[in-house]
Parts: structure tokens; sequence; C-alpha cells
């Protein structure tokens, strides 16, 4: 738990190193595009089809209804604006990661081999195709996670667990790889993974719990939607933030760790001796030691001489 620790407090401060904020810069801006732009192109056509469909249940109805009779008619029309907003955020949050992932990981995790592990041998276990597949493939495992959970999410506590042990899970995938592709072999980051998987897991988890942080945005609703032109940016640089933080999160661990592995000298298992015994000599020896020895007792299933 110690290095957990100490790698958790390295990564928090070379989040304010110079070049980290920099490398955030091309990824915020390009969510941001891509935010703005499904939002100027799918928008309205997604509030049409969210708000159709809540008009099949009678169960909205009558909660719109209550909204009326209590005085808070005007969040009738944030309504569905809102749940687009929250069905959206999973795909804000992905291309965050894997933006991230492209785009910040080899340069922060260079940065810290620099800074910390200079000698660290490297050994490519892991090329650039390799990478992109497996972020690939964690995060089509992870979307499928999320939408056959989504029925679940609508009991109380677990909305709250669910989701971040999903990314919990998809950000120990993709970063802790990429953390270990360059200076790992393919056995080493084998044997790391599996070896530090509860801790590695643990870390993913407690970035996704981070991760939330910008939903508490939308819990300001109607203000929300007003202010979307600002809280939008605001909330996909938290985002963009907590996966850097991730990156450096599990560079530092895993790099310290391989690094250990490295310098600590293996311990040789020897195969026993299968004719030694505790007193220095062979059993051959120890056999006719006991044949000449008149007081000796006689070996199990000898009979012996009658007297």
């Amino acid at each position: 738990m110690g290095l957990l620790f100490e790698s958790f407090w390295r990564a928090v401060a070379y989040c304010l190193h110079p070049r980290v904020i920099a490398l955030s810069v091309l990824p915020l801006f390009l969510m941001v595009l891509f935010s703005f732009g499904l939002g100027y192109f799918f928008w309205e056509g997604a509030i049409a089809t969210v708000t159709a469909w809540l008009d099949g249940f009678a169960w909205v109805q009558t909660f719109l209804g209550w909204l009326d009779s209590v005085g808070m008619g005007p969040l009738r029309v944030v309504f569905a604006p809102l749940l687009v907003l929250i069905l959206a955020t999973p795909v804000v949050v992905l291309m965050c990661l894997l933006l991230v992932a492209m785009f910040m990981t080899p340069a922060m995790v260079e940065l810290v081999a620099k800074r910390r592990f200079d000698r660290l041998e490297r050994k490519h276990g892991g090329s650039l195709l390799v990478s992109v597949l497996w972020s690939l493939g964690s995060t089509l495992l992870a979307v499928v996670a999320l939408i056959l959970s989504m029925p679940l999410w609508l009991i109380p506590p677990l909305v709250l667990i669910l989701p971040p042990l999903i990314w919990g899970w998809l950000t120990y995938r993709v970063f802790a790889f990429d953390a270990l592709a360059t200076h790992a072999s393919r056995e080493e980051r084998k044997h790391i993974l599996k070896e530090h998987r509860t801790s590695l897991f643990l870390m993913g988890v407690l970035t996704g719990y981070l991760g939330a942080a910008p939903s508490l945005l939308w819990a300001s609703g109607a203000m929300f939607i007003a202010m979307a032109p600002l809280l939008v940016p605001m909330a996909i640089w938290i985002y963009t933030l907590v996966f850097a933080f991730a990156s450096l999160w599990f560079a530092h661990y895993l790099l310290t760790v391989l690094e250990r592995s490295r310098t600590t000298p293996p311990v040789e298992v020897l195969d026993p001796d299968p004719g030694y015994v505790p007193g220095g000599r062979s059993v051959a020896q120890e056999n006719a030691v006991g044949e000449n020895d008149p007081y000796a007792l006689p070996p199990p299933g000898h009979q012996g001489n009658p007297s």
C-alpha cells in the first residue's frame, strides 16, 4: 500500500508539470469540438426522440404532473434535455479516455521514465498496434457491460457502484498496458499485471469515482442547460485531467514495480537430493550402518529370526 500512496502523490505533483498541462490541450480541444459537433447536428433530433419515448410511459407523465402540482412545472422543459446529456455522458467519457491514452499516455510515460527510471531497459513488449487493439477490445467489453447493466442503475445503491466499477476496470486495462508497453517484455507485463491485479483494479475504481465528479454538474438542471457552452468544456476538461492523472499514477506505480522486479535477484529453488539424510550420509550408507549394527531395529515388515 505504501507504493500505492507514493505513486498517487507523485501523479498529483506531475499533473502540475507544464508539459502535462500542454499535452492536455489537444484532447481537450478535440473533445470540445466533438461534443459541440454532436450537439449541432443531433441535439434537436435527440431531444425529440427522447420526448416521444418518454410520452409512452404513464409513470413519467404522472411524475411530470406531480412536478406541475408542486410548482416545479418548469423542470418539465429540461427533463428531456437533461436525460439526453446523461445518456451522452458515457460516450464523452469513453472518447476522453481513448484520446488521453492515444495522445497523452506515451508522452507522460516517457516523462516519468526520463525523470525517475532513466536506466530502466526498454524491452518493447507491446507495439502500437497491439496497444490500440487492446484499448479498443477493452472499450468494447466495457460498452457491453454498461449497456447490460443499465436496467440495474434504476436501483439506487447500484447506480453508485456499477458504473465506477466498469470505468475502473476499463481504466486499469488501458493505462496499465500502456504504462508497461515500452519498458516491459511480454512475459514481464503478464506477470506484473497478474501479480498486482488487485491494486491496479483498486486504482482504476478510485479513478472511476473521480471521473464521476463532472456528473455533479448535471444536478444543476436548468442552469446547466442554460450554461452548457461554458459547463460542457469544463466537464470535459475535468474528465481529461482525471484520466491524465490516472495515466501518471499507473506509470509511477508499474515502472517502480518493474524496476524492483529486475533488481531483486530471483530466488533459486534447488531440487532436494533424494539420497540426502539429516545425518549427512546417504540413504545407502545409513542402510549399511543399520545392517552392521547388532542393536539396530529391524526395518518395518521384517520378521527376524525367532529366538
